[in-house]
C-alpha cells in the first residue's frame, strides 16, 4: 500500500459504535434517551447520501409514527455537535445532513451545481492544512470546510443526471 493509499484508508465506524456514542453523549449532557431520538438515529444511520431535516422526519416517522418535526429539529443538533453528523451547507434556504459513518471526518463537497447532488470525498489534507495556516496568524482552528461548485456534462448534454434524486429540467 502506497503513503497516499493509506492516508485515504477510512476506518468505518459500526452503526453500534455510534449508538454508544450517541447514549453517552445524552448521558453526559443530562438528555434524556426516547424512542423518538432513537427513531431519528436509526433513520439517520439508514441513510448512504445527503438528506434535509424533512426527509428525515418522514424517514423517522416510518419507524415511529410519533415522532414530531420539532424533535427532529431539535435532535439534528445534538447529532451534530456529537459528530455522528455532518452538516452541510451548500447556499441554498436548505441545511442538508449526512451521517458520520467513518472516524475521518474531513471531508470536501463537490455539488453539482445543476442537478444539486453532493458528492463527499476524503480531504486528509484538511488538518494539516487548517493547523497550518492558521498557526502562522497565530490562531486556532475551529472549523474549516472546502467546497467545490461544479457543473455536470451529463445535465448540461441532455438535461438528465444519473447522479441526480432529482427530476429533468423543463
Amino acid at each position: 500500500m502506497t503513503a497516499i493509499e493509506n492516508v485515504l484508508r477510512l476506518e468505518i465506524v459500526t452503526i453500534e459504535e455510534c449508538r454508544d456514542r450517541f447514549r453517552s453523549y445524552l448521558v453526559k449532557h443530562n438528555l434524556r434517551m426516547t424512542g423518538q431520538r432513537m427513531a431519528i438515529f436509526e433513520a439517520v444511520f439508514k441513510e448512504s447520501s445527503h438528506f434535509t431535516a424533512e426527509e428525515l422526519l418522514d424517514k423517522a416517522r416510518s419507524i415511529d409514527r410519533t415522532v414530531s418535526r420539532a424533535t427532529v429539529y431539535r435532535t439534528l443538533p445534538i447529532l451534530v455537535e456529537s459528530s455522528l453528523v455532518r452538516e452541510v451547507d451548500i447556499g441554498t434556504n436548505l441545511m442538508y445532513y449526512m451521517p458520520n459513518k467513518e472516524q475521518d471526518v474531513h471531508k470536501a463537497q463537490v455539488i453539482c451545481n445543476d442537478c444539486q447532488k453532493i458528492f463527499e470525498i476524503p480531504a486528509p489534507f484538511m488538518e494539516w492544512y487548517g493547523s497550518t495556516v492558521s498557526s502562522k496568524l497565530g490562531l486556532t482552528p475551529i472549523s474549516q470546510r472546502l467546497q467545490v461548485t461544479a457543473s455536470c456534462e451529463e445535465w448540461q448534454a441532455t438535461g438528465v443526471c444519473s447522479k441526480s434524486k432529482n427530476e429533468p429540467q423543463s
